[in-house]
């Protein structure tokens, strides 16, 4: 039994239920599996025939010789000064040249990896590398004439003995061709060398592409990936068809790199060396000149060594000066000595220890002031003509002109001294005036010599230097490690392809599925129904009658259909107990939105459900605008119904009302000839009548009325209902439509309303489920009761 549900909450607050949500899907489950199962073998056609692609990869370290060489395998010489002027460029020049078109196109020329070899497999041709079952050997290529060819293929296939048939795949040309013998083809001279490893030669298709093109193509698949932001360790990375072949390349771009930098390095040092050749011509040239002139200065200022000559003028010089010095001091002392002896009187003193350097003179100064102070003494005791004070008087006066007389002869021979002494020091003076010219020009000249054989002794070292670094050849990239290949195919993996296959087999019925409830606007089972009104009970719902299955319920009917008017009919025992009169017949409204949702269907067979429990029914028929109910009536019955009953009060309604052809308890009022006024006739006096007089009769009355959204007559009749079933139809029904029944009731224009589903598929009966539905019912012989 189906339980009515009368709840306040809105549609929002209904919880969504996952349990529910997946069974949306699991009802198609066998579209998911026929998805899945198509999807899997398309996955699996993909992998099998599929042109495998593998990955390998290398390390190596650049390195980055900076200024002061750290980094580098050369920063031992660098530190000790050599070739600084040698350093390369940044780590992101050296990435770029890596990355380089140029040394991708040496790479495809050294690998000759222009020219492929096919050999036809079952679904698709196989490409052979190296272990070809014989090779083809270039001796002349014209890239541009294949470039305008738009690349080349030939067929070579093995006649017999070593004779070869050679087709264009292009323009289907042939012609044949001898192993060791060369050929032409339309862009190149070749010659075609067997393996003798292979003893029977197969068909190969050998393609020829231009090399700028697969430069490019390689270029743009290897991939530098960098191990940090400012790191040096670089991977090289290549996904190819052929192992091997990615292997080579990697190799071989790493070897082209290395081999260009040194050659670019050696170029430098070559250029080096000659220009330090050429300066070193030029610089020995410029030396000798300037040591040519060096010495032509010293023999014309008769100089051996300017500074040591220079040195000895001017100790001379300064001895020539002390000298004169002495001289004058001599001389003025004599003066003065000469000026006291002649302003003095004949009993003075002389001066004596004055510096006078002539021995002589002052021997006879003392002498002279011995007498003097002798004679002092012998006149203290006698007179001036003591003969001993007169003999000592003209000793003294001789005495005295000896002394006058040797400091003239002394000043005289001073004055010429003095003399020879000042032209000496003037010849010294001269000499000394003359050096610093001279050795201005001197130091010009030993200054060019200097400056030339400093940069003669670098340029030689920097020769040196230069040598050295064209003997040193370190690789520029240092390989950590060379190209491998784990062998694994990183694509189609086999994995990933059958878990995608699965995915799409169960997204592609997920999604279409998904998109249809979501574009899906009508009301197709009851969960819809109470999501979009929850105010209103649902009493039942009816599944869908197939064509081979009866309309009607039958006696003893145990079906589907059977079982849900049953538990609609129970389900209405709640709606019905709300009825104000209990002594009359119950009222019982089918309406609907639009037509064709079902409302006569319904109530036919609710009709003939309670007629089947030996119930009195009535099913009245309240559209008078479209007629409905006549064809479950005998043939030959009475055609006049409602429409007649109320328009022609001579009319008896027993005479109208005629046995269905159902049940004996059930009884059909048709709704008679169409009317041009059906609203006033539903709403007239005469209507209540009718009503009032088949209450007193029938134990239900089922009104099949008008659809209540098109028309006003089911209004018209609503005082009169005592439950108002609102039939919806599932999968007809718009979901917009279910406003205007929620509107109508909390309008009060639809009272006691009822929702009952119609047409609910077998799988949406309930709530997704069949429960409850068709219990039972099997191919049982019909047991009957004996009363």
């Amino acid at each position: 039994m189906v339980s009515i549900k009368n709840t306040s909450k809105s549609s929002g607050s209904k919880k969504v239920s996952l349990r529910d949500e997946i069974g949306k899907f699991l009802k198609y489950w066998p579209w998911f599996l026929i998805c899945v199962m198509v999807t899997v073998g398309a996955g699996y056609t993909y992998i099998r025939y599929t042109t495998p692609i593998y990955s390998a990869s290398a390390t190596i370290i650049i390195n980055e010789e900076n200024a002061n060489g750290s980094g580098s395998e050369m920063s031992a010489y660098e530190n000790l000064g050599f070739i600084s002027g040698l350093s390369t460029n940044s780590l992101e020049k050296e990435l770029a040249i890596l990355r380089s078109r140029r040394l991708m196109k040496d790479v495809v020329k050294t690998l000759n990896i222009h020219i492929r070899y096919f050999m036809e497999g079952n679904i698709r041709e196989i490409e052979v590398y190296k272990n070809h079952p014989f090779n083809l050997k270039v001796l002349k290529f014209d890239d541009d004439k294949l470039k305008s060819l738009g690349g080349a293929k030939y067929a070579f296939r093995p006649i017999k003995d070593s004779y070869f048939s050679v087709r264009n795949l292009k323009n289907e040309k042939s012609f044949i061709a001898k192993a060791g013998v060369p050929f032409s083809l339309d862009f190149a001279e070749v010659v075609l060398v067997t393996n003798s490893n292979f003893k029977e030669l197969p068909e190969i298709t050998i393609k020829f592409s231009n090399i700028e093109k697969e430069a490019i193509k390689y270029r743009n698949k290897v991939q530098l990936i960098q191990g940090g932001k400012s790191s040096n360790v670089i991977e090289l990375a290549l996904q190819d068809p052929v192992k091997q072949k990615a292997k080579e390349i990697i190799d071989q771009l790493i070897y082209e790199f290395n081999r260009d930098a040194i050659d670019d390095k050696n170029l430098i040092a070559r250029n080096t060396a000659s220009f330090i050749n050429d300066r070193l011509d030029i610089i020995n040239a410029e030396l000798e000149s300037v040591e040519t002139g060096k010495e032509e200065f010293k023999e014309d200022n008769r100089l051996t060594d300017i500074n040591a000559e220079s040195q000895m003028f001017i100790q001379n010089a300064s001895e020539y000066n002390r000298k004169l010095q002495e001289v004058g001091t001599q001389m003025e002392l004599s003066q003065a000595v000469l000026e006291y002896i002649s302003s003095s009187s004949g009993s003075d003193l002389l001066p004596a220890n004055l510096g006078i350097q002539e021995g002589g003179i002052n021997q006879q100064i003392n002498e002279y002031n011995d007498l003097i102070l002798e004679r002092n003494r012998i006149l203290v005791s006698s007179t001036n003509e003591n003969p001993v004070v007169v003999r000592l008087n003209n000793t003294l006066r001789q005495i005295k002109g000896n002394i006058v007389q040797g400091l003239q002869g002394m000043r005289t021979n001073l004055q010429i001294s003095q003399g020879e002494m000042k032209r000496q020091a003037y010849s010294i003076g001269s000499r000394i005036m003359a050096v610093p010219s001279q050795e201005r020009e001197y130091r010009g000249i030993e200054r060019q010599q200097n400056i030339k054989e400093a940069l003669y002794l670098f340029l030689l070292q920097k020769r040196e230097e230069n040598s050295l670094a064209l003997a040193i050849t370190a690789p520029k990239a240092k390989i950590v490690d060379q190209a491998y290949s784990a062998g694994n195919r990183i694509y189609p993996v086999p994995r990933n392809i059958l878990l995608g296959s699965i995915i799409l087999g169960l997204f592609v019925p997920f999604s279409i599925i998904y998109l249809k409830d979501i574009l899906d606007n009508k009301v197709r089972n009851r969960k819809d129904l109470e999501l979009l009104e929850s105010n209103i009970p649902f009493v039942g719902e009816i599944p869908k009658v197939r064509a081979k299955e009866h309309f009607t319920i039958q006696q003893n009917d145990r079906s589907v259909l059977a079982e849900s008017f049953r538990i609609l009919v129970t389900n209405m025992q709640f709606l019905l107990s709300k009825a104000a009169h209990k002594d009359k017949g119950a009222v019982i409204f089918v309406t609907s939105t639009i037509k064709g949702e079902g409302k006569t269907f319904t109530s036919i067979n609710l009709g003939i459900t309670y007629a089947n429990k030996g119930k009195k029914v009535l099913i009245l028929g309240g559209d008078l605008r479209s007629p409905k109910l006549q064809p479950f009536k005998p043939k030959d019955s009475q055609k006049l119904g409602v429409s007649d009953y109320i328009s022609n009060e001579k009319l008896d309604l027993q005479d109208l009302i005629g046995n269905s052809i159902f049940s004996e308890h059930l009884d059909i009022l048709s709704s008679g000839s169409i009317p041009p006024n059906p609203s006033e006739l539903l709403g007239s006096k005469r209507m209540e009548v009718l009503i009032s007089e088949i209450q007193l009769k029938y134990d239900y009355i089922i009104v099949d009325t008008a659809p209540a959204m098109l028309v006003a007559d089911t209004f018209s009749l609503n005082k009169y209902a005592d439950v108002i079933l609102y039939v919806v139809r599932a999968g007809f029904t718009n979901k917009n439509l279910i406003e205007f029944v929620s509107d109508a009731n909390e309008a009060g224009t639809l009272d006691n309303l009822g929702f009952v589903l119609n047409n609910v598929d077998i799988t949406n009966l309930g709530y997704g489920n069949k429960y409850g539905y068709g219990y039972g019912d099997g191919n049982k012989k019909n047991i009957k009761i004996k009363s």
